[in-house]
């Protein structure tokens, strides 16, 4: 977002480039985009993806909005963007001037891909809107009109687009007015002469400094429920710069009301953005000075996620480093393009000669994260296509931090070109969800460039839609996994139910210690899922209580707990924990989930393995066993038979407890045939007269 700049508030935005100019934590989430600077975001939703449509301010210290292009980015999932790269330059059309490719936005109609911007004529005349058309968000974009939509004039910029519900198309635009004109159905032509909004304070805020109201400029037109939103770029005094703020209407309009800030200021003077729902969520989108390098004009696309109000406005947004959550894992079975990125450290992007787009200016220890990767049951390869015109180097492949466990390491060859592609593989050993990381090692110089990357494995029939939800197995490590109070937690391929692994839980000083893991977005509050868990110990008490259990917030301050299952576990045993009928909490949110032992009874170290969860209803195998505390009279060694090897262990028992050795807790009830509550010789006879066939005293039931 830009504006005719006086020159007191051209001093002004230079003291506050000079302000901002300091780097920020580049291993942040937010802004979503670390390979160019992104400013004007303006989100749209095409099919199952959001895409977002940005400018391109000049590399460089600039002195003033250069912006030399318009870009794209898409997502599936909110934390991983793909790049698909400049869509327009600058020049692309004659009557547009170098270095003022200013905001825009996109819309679709009847299967084409309109998207109007802002940019200059080129004798000095003022700004103008423009539109291009393209048969895929991605373009090629092409000049139908071979002329501006709109202008010349000064005020005309940070066009605007929306098709109301009976299908007329509307565009907006405008500093320090608002302007609205309807669109034909070819969305290429105006309908009518341009109009403009009574800029009352009742409509868009009161006045700050010389503004007559706090409209700035940047519109954003959108509706959500029955409500249309006006979203704007606000002047509000007491903040640096431009806040955000909105106004409502019951048509689009007007008559426009006021409702208040969403941002307040903005840490590089502009702001621009816009608020879309998509995927049953909430979003808002706005420019800052997020990267090294950044600044006033050198700015960067973010994102919050946000929640309406009941009455239909907008929170304040606080605006965070780390950006929305995942909302649905990303599927490395599928052939992923490189330039899909959660964030990155000294990697560029450019046009392949493949199509698309690559990564390239990688050097060594350059990197990219890939967000909450869901390898399921495992994969064992890795492929990537790369070039390089140079030596090479290596990718070495990481779980969960850039020093995370390496899982591969794909040896990558000079091609004879940068962009000369072929395709290397290594074997890899990973399962479960976990942030990916592509390290980059090698000499000096640039090493590579990759196009796109793909795993193989088991794990890719967890991605057709069984019904399962994640399946921690254990074979490869902790499967993100972690500790609950202190306890230590590792892998283990000493002891497993299946596979070649589990996790083991040990140094525990208290009942509640144990192994946690946070339920993702993939879990709704008020919905019924089925969980399991295998747990064993080794050593301790002949029967331990284990409970599965959930830990939630409900808003109280307080973190709440309820048992998904709890049964008693014989030493030695594998025995399963599951509900396959277990519904989180309604007013619930931040979900975890845990196994644990009974308060009263011994920290014993334990393992546990196969950890899944399905959707509701679907049955999970598992160890069995462990039903409850043994009460099956006479069956002391708990083997579901009362035989000659209970009579022994009781005798047992009865000797070691005339040596002043305790009955184990386990054993008490078994042992008791006469519900005396005391273990004497008269119950061993007991025992042994049912094996004889001449029961008295008791019945053999479990």
């Amino acid at each position: 977002m830009k504006k005719v700049i006086s020159a007191v508030l051209s001093l002004a935005l230079s003291i506050s480039a000079l302000s901002y100019s300091m780097p920020k934590n580049v291993k942040a989430e937010n802004p979503i985009v670390q390979t160019s600077f992104t400013p004007d975001p303006a989100p749209v939703v095409f099919g199952d993806e959001l895409y977002i449509f940005t400018g391109c301010d000049r590399e460089g210290n600039n002195d003033f909005y250069y912006m030399t292009g318009w870009q794209c980015f898409s997502t599936k999932d909110m934390k991983n963007w793909t790049d698909h790269g400049r869509i327009l330059e600058d020049t692309s059309f004659s009557w547009c001037n170098k270095n003022d490719a200013w905001a825009s936005q996109c819309i679709e109609r009847n299967g084409k891909y309109y998207f109007y911007f802002t940019s200059t004529d080129p004798g000095g005349r003022g700004r103008e809107i423009g539109v291009a058309v393209a048969d895929s968000p991605e373009g090629p974009y092409r000049d139908v009109l071979k002329k501006p939509l709109c202008g010349p004039n000064w005020d005309y910029i940070d066009p605007t687009v929306m098709i109301d519900d009976d299908g007329q198309g509307w565009l907006m635009f405008g500093n320090p007015t608002c302007y609205y004109v309807k669109l034909k159905e070819d969305m290429v032509t105006l309908d009518g002469s341009v109009q403009h909004f009574d800029m009352n304070s009742q409509a868009f805020g009161p006045p700050a400094g010389d503004h007559k109201t706090s409209y700035g400029e940047g519109p954003w037109i959108c509706k959500h429920g029955d409500l249309y939103y006006l979203i704007y770029a606000a002047f509000i005094n007491g903040f640096g710069g431009e806040s955000m703020a909105y106004s409502t209407a019951p048509s689009i309009t007007g008559p426009w009301t006021y409702r208040g800030v969403i941002q307040e200021g903005s840490n590089c003077f502009t702001t621009h953005g816009g608020i879309i729902d998509y995927k049953d969520h909430s979003y808002f989108f706005y420019h800052k000075n997020g990267l090294k390098g950044g600044g006033s004009f050198n700015r960067s696309a973010a994102c919050e996620e946000f929640t309406f109000n009941a009455d239909g406005t907008i929170p304040v947004q606080k605006l965070t480093n780390n950006g929305p959550s995942q909302i649905e894992a990303l599927n490395p079975f599928d052939k992923v393009e490189a330039e899909t990125i959660c964030f990155c450290s000294g990697v560029k992007t450019e046009k392949c000669s493949n199509g698309g787009v690559d990564i390239c200016n990688i050097q060594d220890n350059s990197y990219v994260k890939i967000s909450g990767v869901d390898f399921g049951e495992g994969a064992d390869k890795f492929t990537a296509c790369v070039s390089s015109a140079g030596d090479g180097g290596t990718i070495e492949l990481h779980t969960d931090s850039t020093t995370g466990p390496v899982i591969g390491s794909c040896k990558v060859n000079g091609t004879g070109g940068w962009q000369e592609w072929k395709e290397v593989s290594c074997d890899v050993n990973v399962s479960g969800e976990h942030d990916l990381y592509l390290v980059f090692k090698g000499g000096s110089g640039y090493l590579m460039n990759v196009d796109w990357w793909q795993f193989e494995g088991a794990g890719s029939a967890s991605h057709i839609d069984d019904g399962y939800i994640f399946r921690s197995k254990f074979d490869s490590g902790t499967d993100g996994w972690s500790s609950r109070g202190g306890a230590t937690v590792s892998a283990s391929t000493d002891v497993f139910y299946e596979g070649t692994g589990s996790v083991f839980v040990s140094e525990r000083t208290s009942s509640w210690q144990g192994v946690s893991k946070a339920l993702n977005y993939k879990f709704k509050a008020g919905e019924t899922y089925s969980f399991s868990a295998n747990v064993k110990y080794n050593s301790g008490d002949e029967e331990t209580k284990f409970h599965f259990t959930l830990q939630y917030d409900d808003g109280s301050g307080d973190p709440q707990y309820t048992k998904i299952d709890t049964k008693m576990v014989n030493k030695g045993e594998w025995t399963q924990l599951a509900n396959t009928e277990f519904t989180l909490p309604a007013n619930g949110k931040n979900f975890y989930i845990y196994v644990e032992t009974e308060e009263d009874d011994p920290q014993v170290d334990f393992y546990v393995d196969e950890i899944y969860a399905a959707n509701g209803g679907i049955e999970i195998p598992g160890a069995g066993g462990g039903s409850g505390i043994k009460t099956s009279i006479g069956d002391v060694n708990s083997d579901g038979k009362i035989n000659v090897f209970d009579v022994i262990l009781a005798r047992r028992y009865y000797i070691g407890k005339l040596n002043g050795t305790p009955l184990p807790n386990s054993v008490a009830k078994s042992v008791d045939t006469d519900s005396d509550s005391v273990f004497t010789i008269a119950d061993i006879v007991q025992i042994s007269n049912y094996v004889l066939g001449r029961p008295t005293g008791f019945a053999a039931s479990k």
